[in-house]
């Protein structure tokens, strides 16, 4: 269950998705946070350059790989806009980051775009939980769906 102390992070997650936004890029944000409750690595999507592996879960992989022990990454926390796509869940997977928490599920998000005329995307969204077995999962969050909806509105244009 998500506590109110991890909200913060959360909500930073939403900021980080209209920074992408606002950028001209697909709004999309995670947090990287330490067992102790530090922010250790925060970023947002950065696909509008053509490199649409530039996202920002697979960034906190790359870093926590770069830059954490295996017990330190096995005792973070990511917590992210929408969950994983299964390039991101991998990585996490194998740089052995521990828990997710999300706040829109890749579910949710497909029946937005499929709503909005969206096409589909080049790859199948599984849950994260078929890709890394026993790795602690949490989300949707509901409190928050509501202004990411919002934000990949106004990306994809729809009424």
């Amino acid at each position: 269950m998500v506590e109110d102390s991890e909200m913060k992070y959360l909500r930073r997650c939403v900021e980080l998705a209209e920074e992408a936004l606002e950028a001209g890029d697909q709004p999309f944000g995670s947090v990287l946070v330490a067992a102790d409750g530090r922010t250790l690595f925060e970023d947002r999507n950065r696909v509008g350059g053509g490199d649409h592996t530039r996202h920002p879960e697979l960034e906190i992989a790359r870093w926590a790989a770069a830059n954490l022990s295996p017990d330190a990454r096995k005792r973070a926390t990511v917590y992210t806009s929408t969950e994983h796509c299964p390039m991101c869940a991998a990585a996490h997977g194998w740089v052995g980051l521990g828990r997710i928490v999300y706040i829109s599920s890749a579910g949710q998000l497909g029946q937005w775009l499929g709503a909005w005329g969206v096409p589909e995307a080049p790859i199948r969204f599984l849950r994260i939980g078929e890709l890394v077995p026993g790795l602690a999962v949490e989300g949707p969050v509901p409190e928050l769906v509501g202004p990411l909806r919002e934000l990949h509105r106004r990306f994809h244009g729809a009424a």
